[in-house]
């Protein structure tokens, strides 16, 4: 199995992300605000419309931009110097005009269009509460974006692209299973690479069974943190984890990653160790994850080396802990260069 997408031949985009579009609302708050409103600290938790309108109503003034997990790593693939796409599904409201422009102007394609203002679910936002101690608490409403249907994602888009990126989120609306699967398959038969991302270790307890085959029957690279990995695979401890992930069944390149001790990049004949990049100060952990798969999925379409872009990764990463917010504000590429 190739683990450089280009081997393929020609491509429009490095990386196509397809996932959840969603509208980031983020807000400081303490512990105590959490604890009126029931929350627990570092986990996101799906919740009704109106409940989202709830808690929106109860928060501190507050940033809005666009996010969604897959669609802030294809920002930071952008920000690297690559040719990103997203597909993702919106409203014509505006919520859904704000996530068209900012992605945008972070240099993404967007390929999916606006469903009309008639629709009758929103689009899609994440409440974001950031704690002191830089830790995110996440409340989502999906509103339209698990109305994605194969149409707003054709195969000879998917084809157009090296690298083909999944979040493990998508798996909760079963609507949308079918899209991802046409996709997988499109990638496949392109000769591309596929990318998953395990997302969360809630998500992976809901879909462990399916999350199992998945990556060892279709993905070439697979994300997750340590705990992901020992839920995935029901072990415990680190090393079990990486054990388990190495005989997944499959060939290809797994990066896990483990906060501020680093990550490890799994290849089927070693395990490279990435130091975490240093940073001044943590000031919120939103979008750690996203931006360290941006690096990886950058250097892979450019046929890097698992060390080179391991440590993209990780300086993607730091750069994006050390504000608020879950996009670079600083240009990777001129990161990387000054380094």
């Amino acid at each position: 199995m190739a683990t450089h997408a280009d081997d393929a031949g020609a491509a429009r985009y490095d990386v196509l992300g397809i996932g959840n579009a969603i509208v980031d609302v983020l807000a400081q708050v303490g512990d105590a605000f959490l604890d009126e409103h029931g929350l627990t600290k570092g986990v996101m938790q799906l919740c009704s419309a109106d409940d989202a309108e709830r808690l929106y109503a109860d928060m501190p003034p507050a940033k809005e931009s666009s996010g969604g997990s897959v669609a802030n790593s294809m920002a930071g693939v952008a920000s690297f110097g690559g040719r990103a796409a997203f597909a993702g599904k919106v409203r014509d409201d505006q919520l859904g005009r704000v996530f068209v422009h900012d992605i945008t102007a972070a240099g993404v394609t967007f390929v999916a269009g606006l469903a009309p203002a008639s629709a009758a679910l929103p689009t899609a936002r994440s409440l974001v509460l950031v704690t002191p101690d830089a830790h995110r608490t996440m409340n989502t409403s999906l509103g339209i974006s698990v109305g994605l249907t194969v149409d707003d994602v054709p195969a000879d888009v998917v084809a157009s692209a090296s690298v083909l990126f999944l979040e493990g989120y998508l798996w909760d609306e079963p609507s949308v299973r079918p899209v991802l699967v046409a996709a997988m398959e499109a990638a496949r038969s392109a000769g591309r690479l596929v990318a998953f991302s395990l997302s969360d270790p809630y998500c992976v307890d809901r879909h462990r069974s399916d999350f199992r085959e998945l990556v060892s029957s279709s993905v070439d690279v697979l994300f997750a943190n340590e705990h992901e990995a020992q839920s995935l695979y029901e072990v415990d401890g680190f090393s079990a984890a990486l054990d388990a992930v190495r005989s997944r069944g499959r060939s290809g390149v797994a990066a896990v990653t483990r906060g501020p001790a680093g990550s490890v990049i799994v290849t089927d004949d070693d395990m490279v160790v990435i130091e975490a990049a240093p940073v001044p100060a943590v000031v919120d952990t939103t979008g750690a994850g996203d931006l360290y798969a941006a690096g990886v999925l950058y250097g892979l379409s450019r046929g890097m080396a698992p060390s080179e872009y391991g440590r993209l990764g990780s300086l993607a990463a730091a750069e994006v802990i050390s504000h608020v917010g879950a996009r670079p504000e600083r240009s990777l590429a001129e990161l990387v260069s000054a380094l």
